[in-house]
């Protein structure tokens, strides 16, 4: 029987087979490990100031913030885009019949299953690189206290993505299970790919080799996505709620309880003034 979406949540050791394009990305994040410093800016390492006591305020300015990436609304504005005139189905049904980009749905299967490992390890590799100290005691601590809350965002995902396959009930283009909303290879690649570019941003990178691994990341969510489709185990509105969840809950918790002042590369905002409005675009280098 071909694998479903209910049991992908699989561990780091488990992460075998992992295609070319992955392979590359982990390998330049492997290479920052040549050149890292030991703490932020502030100088405190990465994890050392976690808490779980944010305070509301705080929260508030999270879920603000995770709610106005762009990886957030763009694909939830998407996934009702794709209920006009059906093109949910057409769309789906076009992608597993020409299999346009994986050649296959068997080939789409495997290759959604190798982007979402890829996107687990590169959030681990992200992890590992990240300044925490020189001390090996306070390296620890601080990394575990660091680990805890990425793994809270990652279990807040999968907790959500099986909870909405439960109540939704959606039938799979394949017809063969009523578990197609949302798609949890999806917003598991989501998830672990936002931490990770949370990660790069306590590093201290150039301004070029951040936004290219920021792009590969955000290309192993994608083609998350896109194989899912192929394969014929998803809808694209599935997926793209699913991209759309697992980024908002990875930016939410890491803000929130990281306790690092981390601004977003992106920022959206409305602007009021006596002659109109207009809506302010921010791309930070």
């Amino acid at each position: 029987m071909a694998p479903t979406d209910t049991d992908h949540w699989t561990t780091l050791a488990e992460h075998i087979h992992v295609a070319p394009y992955p392979r590359a990305l982990i390998g330049l994040l492997s290479t920052l490990a040549l050149g890292g410093c030991t703490t932020l800016p502030n100088g405190h390492g990465w994890g050392e100031d976690s808490t779980y006591r944010p305070g509301w305020e705080r929260i508030r300015q999270s879920a603000i913030g995770a709610a106005s990436d762009p990886w957030v609304w763009a694909p939830l504005v998407a996934t009702g885009v794709f209920q006009i005139d059906d093109w949910d189905r057409k769309v789906s049904n076009w992608a597993r019949e020409n299999t346009p980009v994986f050649g296959s749905q068997q080939n789409a299967e495997q290759w959604s299953d190798d982007l979402k490992s890829a996107s687990t390890v590169a959030y681990h590799v992200s992890v590992v690189l990240t300044p925490s100290s020189a001390v090996p005691a306070e390296w620890m601590e601080n990394k575990a206290k660091g680990y805890l809350v990425g793994g809270a965002a990652i279990w807040l995902t999968s907790k959500t993505t099986q909870e909405l396959k439960a109540s939704t009930d959606r039938l799979r283009p394949n017809g063969l299970a009523r578990d197609s909303f949302p798609s949890g290879h999806t917003s598991a690649s989501a998830v672990h790919t936002q931490l990770a570019s949370r990660n790069l941003r306590s590093m201290d990178l150039g301004a070029g080799t951040r936004r290219t691994l920021d792009a590969g990341l955000d290309a192993l969510t994608i083609g998350t996505s896109w194989a899912r489709i192929e394969a014929g185990w998803h809808f694209p509105s599935d997926t793209l709620f699913s991209m759309a969840l697992g980024n908002f809950l990875a930016a939410f918790v890491n803000d929130a309880f990281m306790g690092l002042d981390q601004d977003s590369p992106v920022s959206v905002g409305i602007v009021v003034a006596a002659e109109g409005g207009a809506v302010r675009w921010q791309l930070q280098f």
